[in-house]
């Protein structure tokens, strides 16, 4: 394992075919995994928004690369191929036709910023100390993924466990593989090693809690302070009948704790009970009266 690793941070020989082939089926991947509804909510999307998997690849094309100059051309081609086809290949399937290319400025500008990037990066071969101040970047942006991350899939759990532990496990090793100085390798991996405990610590400590109002007092869903209001399975959070001075009506307020299905149950004063379908997601929900 250790000397796949070792080859896959300065043992391939990167030419200018393998750079053109790893753009295009990279872009064919994330478009799909953009394209196909299944992988919305998954660790596999993370590669169609953020940028974790595409730090990798960047590393891998400057580890391999022969010069400060092949590393900047490289990695700038790479992306420049890469990331305009992923919109192209979306274009027949999306709503927004060519409109996807919007979004494109953000990353076209990620693309430029490649040439410094890849100059200055090939300098972590020279394996000396400084070397990790290159990679520092990287490992904060990894930091701030997980950060990211962690949270949705304790709420989403088992979703997100993958990109989690992508980022995990890529903050340790790229100072781990990349250097032998001592101070870069060692050091390098403990900083990401606190860095870890640290997000993790603290996403345990302040667990996502999603807070928001059901609906309101209507002729449709009739409520107010003398209903009694639950939810079937507690483990998913806590929901109360609230009053609104600015609406000057009764609401339904909820903190989601959790993903899932459950049921809503407003009881009246007499005992006659409403119940609802409750689909929970991280930043949403769907609710449905059970005739």
């Amino acid at each position: 394992m250790n000397t796949m690793i070792k080859k896959i941070f300065g043992g391939i020989d990167m030419t200018w075919k393998k750079v053109i082939i790893m753009a295009l089926a990279s872009a064919v991947f994330t478009a799909l995994v953009a394209i196909i509804p299944w992988f919305k909510y998954t660790s596999f999307h993370a590669i169609a928004v953020t940028f974790e998997v595409w730090i990798l690849f960047g590393i891998i094309i400057i580890m391999n690369s022969k010069s400060n100059k092949d590393s900047a051309l490289k990695c700038f081609v790479f992306f420049l191929i890469s990331q305009p086809l992923i919109y192209l290949f979306q274009v027949p399937f999306s709503w927004q036709g060519w409109n996807l290319f919007s979004y494109y400025k953000y990353w076209f500008i990620w693309t430029i910023l490649c040439i410094p990037m890849g100059y200055i990066g090939y300098y972590m071969k020279k394996d000396k100390w400084w070397g990790y101040l290159i990679l520092a970047p990287m490992i904060l942006l990894l930091s701030y993924s997980y950060l990211t991350y962690l949270p949705l899939f304790m709420f989403s759990f088992p979703k997100y466990i993958l990109i989690c532990l992508f980022c995990i496990a890529t903050m340790i090793i790229y100072p781990l593989f990349i250097f032998n100085n001592k101070f870069a390798k060692i050091g390098g991996t403990i900083i990401s090693v606190i860095l870890i405990v640290i997000i993790t610590v603290y996403s345990l400590l302040h667990p996502p809690v999603y807070e928001t109002q059901l609906m309101s007092n209507t002729e449709a869903h009739p409520f107010d302070d003398t209903y009694t209001v639950t939810l079937a399975d507690k483990k998913y959070g806590s929901v109360n009948i609230v009053y609104d001075e600015r609406l000057e009506d009764y609401m339904l307020a909820v903190k989601f704790v959790r993903e899932g299905k459950t049921e809503l149950i407003l009881t009246s004063p007499d005992g006659e009970e409403t119940k609802y379908k409750l689909d929970i997601k991280r930043d949403t929900y769907d609710l449905e009266r059970i005739k």
